[in-house]
């Protein structure tokens, strides 16, 4: 039995479970409120498994710095300047082996709440995945729940150093840090000597646009000698990291995203991933990498997946918008050539602006043509960002986040599409617009079809564009084509980024057919397993001389199954 193609839905619990609130801007806790693992129902979950999800990826659960106060629970309390949000985020960690005490009903018990959590997770069906954030830490970072014996970070440093292979972080010797985010009459955040920033920020004074809330972990890498490495023997920060992942794993999480992995020198992934799936064969990992000639080297040093932000999201988007032709899609294929299959596709996630936005496509329906090429082109792994499949616009001032496009990962917030969803607490749907609808069924149609369809976890794809670069009766600027066929299936999908209906003849080269094992001179009719579109006939030498004609609705695709009967 072949293994399910990941798809994976991201959620934010902070958001995603909590009723409308006040939604006041900069609201805190007690004024806006907050999502918590209970919230996550059963029934929520069957709701996302309907869409075709097989992974639940978890943003926000390990303990990070917040403004919220959980001293009286002997948690530390954090300094302001060095938060960004209310909230704070969730990419500043302040204890590895913690859940965020935001997102429990009882902040004594949060652990066993995201236990269950993870348990009525896998008894509906999906699996878990959280982040790891292995670059860099909150700079209030004090772990209360670490098991005995386990050090804290930077408990042995030199910090007279700039660097020492041993050392957990790196140092600015004589400097005293200084947030840009400071505000008079508010408590400072003290350190001395200041410690480098975890985007390699080697200033006391990083700027707003720096992550001036963290600090860079040291894997060996001395990054201000030329980056020399010093990797024998194996540096403290490789230990307790793999500590860390391994304390997750016991507890039934099933995948990591591994947030800016890119930025890790590649020989701690070899090592650590090795180790870890001795133990956890099963265990899935997701780089978040943005350099694609670095693709490859990721892949073998153990990751399953990476993130293709820079080149087949960043294309698509462009395509979207207009920006680009659709023929380009091609060429954004062809550049990682070899490794689509461990490819994370998405047109959202939580650091993108969303399609609905005013700020992309202002449309939730332009995302349908090319979530159905992303999701039936090869046998990648697929993202949905949560309330992506409603159409969610994003255009809240929460707060830090601001007017920008995407949902605040920073705010106290909640989300009217997903409050629409949750109708009462059944998560039937029943409130949402009708639009809002339509556009899930859409997207549940195009997601279902990925591990059922044979032919779609089958490695046969065809592209027909370049067939059809010349040919007037084909719209390459706005309209994509290819085949995938396997398993005695072959389907053709046809996808239209244009928001106007589009009458077309297709040229399906002989050479296409002969790649899926089929005759050119079989009489073919083409259904439509989106339901969107009318069925197709036409006989296969026709196809591939003068072409094979229909329609297709603005911003809509076809997954046209192919039968033929020899006419002979």
């Amino acid at each position: 039995m072949k293994l399910k193609r990941p798809i994976i839905y991201q959620l934010l619990p902070r958001l995603f479970g909590h009723p409308k609130g006040a939604n006041k801007p900069n609201g805190t806790i007690e004024e806006n409120g907050c999502g918590k693992f209970n919230h996550i129902t059963s029934e929520a979950l069957q709701s996302i498994a309907s869409l075709g999800a097989t992974h639940v990826w978890y943003t926000g659960v390990m303990e990070h710095a917040t403004k919220t106060d959980y001293s009286s629970y002997g948690i530390a309390k954090d300094v302001a300047e060095v938060i960004k949000g209310e909230a704070g985020s969730p990419y500043a960690i302040k204890d590895y082996y913690d859940v965020d005490p935001d997102l429990a009903e009882n902040v004594s018990n949060r652990m066993e709440e995201f236990q269950q959590l993870v348990k009525r997770t896998h008894d509906n069906g999906l699996k878990v995945i959280i982040d790891w954030v292995p670059n860099h830490l909150a700079r209030n970072y004090v772990s209360d729940a670490a098991p005995e014996g386990v050090l804290p970070f930077g408990a042995n440093d030199d910090s007279t150093k700039h660097f020492d292979a041993n050392n957990n972080f790196y140092y600015l010797p004589g400097t005293i840090f200084k947030s840009p985010a400071s505000h008079e009459g508010e408590e400072k955040w003290y350190e001395e000597p200041a410690k480098v920033t975890g985007n390699d920020c080697f200033s006391p004074t990083p700027s707003i646009n720096d992550w001036y809330e963290t600090i860079k972990l040291n894997y060996g890498v001395d990054i201000l000698n030329g980056s020399a490495q010093h990797f024998d023997p194996i540096p403290d920060t490789w230990r307790k990291m793999l500590e860390v992942i391994l304390f997750w794993a016991e507890k039934g999480v099933d995948g990591f995203r591994c947030d800016m992995a890119g930025m890790v020198p590649l020989e701690f992934w070899h090592w650590s991933l090795q180790k870890i799936k001795e133990n956890f064969p099963d265990i899935l990992f997701i780089a978040e990498v943005y350099d694609a000639s670095k693709y490859k080297s990721f892949l073998e040093a153990g990751f399953d997946y990476l993130y293709d932000k820079v080149v087949m999201y960043d294309e698509v988007r462009a395509v979207m918008e207009g920006k680009s032709p659709v023929s380009s899609i091609t060429h954004a294929w062809q550049q990682t050539e070899g490794l689509h299959n461990s490819l994370l596709y998405f047109i959202e996630n939580h650091d993108e602006q969303r399609v609905a936005s005013e700020f992309f496509a202002n449309n939730g329906q332009v995302g349908i043509p090319a979530m159905t090429v992303m999701a039936c082109m090869f046998n990648n792994p697929l993202l949905i960002y949560f309330g992506q499949e409603l159409g969610e616009k994003g255009m809240d001032a929460e707060g830090f986040s601001g007017l920008d496009g995407r949902t605040t990962i920073f705010d106290y917030w909640s989300v009217k599409t997903i409050d629409d969803w949750r109708s009462g607490g059944t998560w039937s749907g029943e409130n949402l617009e009708p639009s809002a609808k339509e556009l899930r069924d859409d997207y549940k149609n195009i997601l279902q079809l990925v591990n059922r369809e044979p032919a779609l976890t089958s490695d046969g794809f065809y592209d027909v564009m370049w067939a059809n670069k010349n040919n007037q009766a084909w719209d390459s600027d706005r309209m994509f084509a290819f085949l995938r066929y396997g398993e005695g299936q072959c389907l053709l999908v046809i996808s239209n980024f244009s928001s106007d209906e589009r009458s077309y003849r297709l040229i399906v080269p002989e050479d296409a057919f002969n790649h899926a094992g089929i005759s050119v001179k079989e009489l073919f009719t083409g259904t439509d397993l989106l339901n969107k579109n009318a069925d197709i006939h036409f006989p296969g030498e026709v196809a591939a001389m003068a072409g094979l004609g229909g329609k297709i609705k603005g911003f809509g695709s076809a997954v046209y199954n192919l039968k033929w009967s020899n006419p002979h």
